[in-house]
């Protein structure tokens, strides 16, 4: 199967389980919350992760706007996603130059992988970024500084979540290999 037609099936599942499954739920991570946050846990940036490492910069900034634009169309946030998703994708390529031993051009027709990375450095990828992104997003949301430990622990409480569902992403829905 043809790496576009991959990352196009990709594109789809994903935005289908954000939209019509992830932002139909809230989350609450105590049960009298008393001023603690409701958050959606944010699967979609996975996309712009799972891009093949030799994607050039200019094509990821174009696709993190795309997916932050339909992001954005589904749940009426005017640009949030977007700016968030843009962010992401301009960062994605110098983590990946941090995270791996080898220059990205040496991993030709590969996109970042448990079986490409390892465990911690996927892991540590993932979170990394979806902690980014999670900071762009909600500070753009709620756009005040007045409550500072309410937007930290959205931000926190979010992003763990979202971390969860994206390893249940990746062992429900990708190949893993024996030899790692």
């Amino acid at each position: 199967m043809s790496s576009y037609v991959k990352n196009i099936i990709r594109f789809c599942l994903i935005m289908l389980i954000q939209v019509f499954i992830l932002n139909k739920i809230t989350l609450r991570w105590w049960l009298e919350p008393a001023g603690f946050p409701i958050f959606i846990p944010y699967v979609y940036p996975l996309f712009i992760l799972l891009l093949p490492f030799e994607t050039p910069v200019a094509v990821l900034l174009i696709l993190g706007f795309l997916t932050g634009l339909t992001m954005d169309s589904f749940s009426n946030t005017a640009g949030m996603h977007a700016c968030a998703t843009v962010f992401l994708a301009y960062l994605r390529t110098n983590v990946l130059n941090a995270l791996l031993p080898k220059n990205l051009s040496e991993y030709y027709n590969q996109s970042p992988s448990i079986k490409n990375m390892g465990w911690m450095p996927f892991l540590v990828y993932c979170g990394f970024l979806i902690l980014l992104h999670h900071i762009v997003f909600f500070t753009v949301e709620l756009w005040s500084s007045n409550n500072i430990g309410y937007l930290f622990l959205k931000i926190l409480a979010s992003a763990i979540t979202s971390l969860l569902f994206i390893i249940v992403y990746i062992l429900l829905f990708t190949r893993q290999s024996a030899t790692r």
